[in-house]
């Protein structure tokens, strides 16, 4: 389980970044259509449009939380 920890640490990292591009994005693309700076969308589209990118985010970020504790827990096991 050891060769496992280096890749469950990096992409940990990779699923984090993705999360937080996923919201950059998420909150651009809702404010700008909350704004009524994009042609054809109704303004309350933008509000779905953060609330599902929120939910992207919070669910990327989740699993690379449980990635890292699962990193931790198997480190605290092969100490014994």
């Amino acid at each position: 389980m050891r060769e496992h920890l280096e890749f469950l640490q990096i992409s940990s990292v990779a699923v984090k970044i993705a999360a937080w591009i996923f919201l950059f994005l998420g909150v651009l693309g809702g404010i700008s259509i909350t704004l009524g700076m994009v042609p054809g969308y109704p303004r309350w589209s933008g509000a779905l449009i953060l609330a599902a990118y929120a939910f992207l985010f919070f669910f990327f970020y989740i699993i690379a939380k449980m990635a890292e504790l699962m990193v931790k827990i198997i480190n605290e096991i092969k100490k014994d």
